[in-house]
């Protein structure tokens, strides 16, 4: 269950690799696996203005539809925009993209009754129990080892209702997946469980149904039949850009950090088939302190590509600005972490951001 509220630590599925952090609290036990407001400014810089000027055209291009708000990453938009909807006429909708909203913020203490609101006006809809579980799923990662274990059930319920009333769902499976291969057997975990959903799986998205099986044997320790299933998921979606970014995020993982960076080269030069892998790409060469430039070019051209939820825009600046004053363009950062609080006035790491720079 990861957002991208830090810098996403694990690539990537159907929506930030959903998956097993809110198992952290029982790892720390050592019987389990798990793998303000802004400062005011007295005055704008130019790069600061700049930074507003490059945001005037998404700003009137904006769609009245929240959800195309939260893809283009207005998060603060649409959380007005939702409430005032709820206001005059409440719906199980408006209450699942408010929810998604407070995802994005990483708020999950608002985000969860919002979420609780649309399953309970609609509890047939798959997708309202999805996202219902994906935010229990953070909440858990930052419980304690009890609450994690008792969220932990209900991120469980919650996906296997998902799969119940959405049965062609991918996005479903995959996080349910991810679930029953990390999650213990106290809580309703299993590697029999995750395999069988793996062939649920395969007419629906082989691609997913390979990084299934690549995460089951790297689970396993098995770094030769898990790489052999991410190159088959890479063959299946046709050399997919989600699917060399999970290439990467293994070989990440097993310390070959040239392949790492040989694979996201490859997924630069592919099409792109899913934006937000060029995000997942970024913060992996940011995290292993790998090629800035690359990083950089990613960021920069999935902001200038249509955005998308998974990866708020506002984050993506975010990303950006740290990217740029780790090269000592200190003008230029303050510049992206603007840009972000234009967006999500509460984001508190842009907010620390522009002290950083000292601006």
């Amino acid at each position: 269950m990861r957002s991208v509220g830090g810098i996403q630590e694990n690539c990537c599925h159907s929506r930030q690799a959903l998956g097993a952090p809110f198992l952290a609290p029982l790892a720390r036990s050592g019987d389990f696996f798990a793998p303000g407001k802004p400062r005011l400014m007295i005055a704008l810089s130019v790069s600061t203005l700049i930074a507003f000027l490059s945001l005037a055209l998404p700003l009137a291009a904006a769609s009245d539809n929240p959800q195309d708000l939260l893809a283009a990453g207005r998060v603060d938009q649409a959380i007005q925009m939702l409430e005032q909807q709820i206001r005059a006429a409440p719906t199980a909708e408006a209450y699942n993209l408010l929810c998604r909203a407070h995802f994005e913020l990483d708020d999950w203490d608002a985000g969860i009754p919002a979420c609780e609101k649309a399953v309970s006006l609609d509890p047939a809809n798959g997708l309202y129990h999805l996202w219902l579980g994906r935010i229990y799923g953070e909440k858990a990662d930052r419980a304690g080892f009890i609450r994690a274990a008792g969220l932990a059930r209900k991120v469980r319920a919650e996906f296997e209702r998902a799969v119940e009333f959405e049965p062609s769902s991918w996005e479903a499976r995959t996080d349910l997946a991810e679930f029953y291969l990390e999650a213990p057997g106290i809580v309703g975990g299993g590697e029999d469980k995750a395999r069988a959903q793996a062939a649920l799986l395969l007419p629906l998205n082989p691609g997913m149904a390979h990084w299934v099986l690549a995460r089951i044997a790297q689970k396993n320790k098995n770094t030769d039949a898990a790489e052999q299933e991410y190159r088959l998921a890479i063959d299946v979606s046709h050399g997919g850009a989600r699917a060399w970014v999970n290439l990467a995020g293994f070989y990440r993982h097993t310390n070959r950090l040239d392949d790492m960076e040989r694979a996201l080269h490859t997924m630069e030069s592919a099409p792109v088939d899913r934006p937000a892998a060029l995000m997942d790409g970024a913060g992996m060469l940011f995290r292993t302190g790998r090629n800035d430039a690359m990083a950089t070019r990613l960021v920069r051209r999935y902001l200038a590509s249509a955005t998308v939820e998974e990866w708020p825009a506002f984050k993506a600046h975010y990303l950006l600005g740290e990217l740029l004053e780790k090269q000592g363009d200190r003008s230029a950062a303050e510049a992206e972490y603007h840009a972000a609080l234009t967006m999500a006035h509460t984001f508190n790491r842009a907010q620390q951001g522009l002290q950083r720079v000292g601006r």
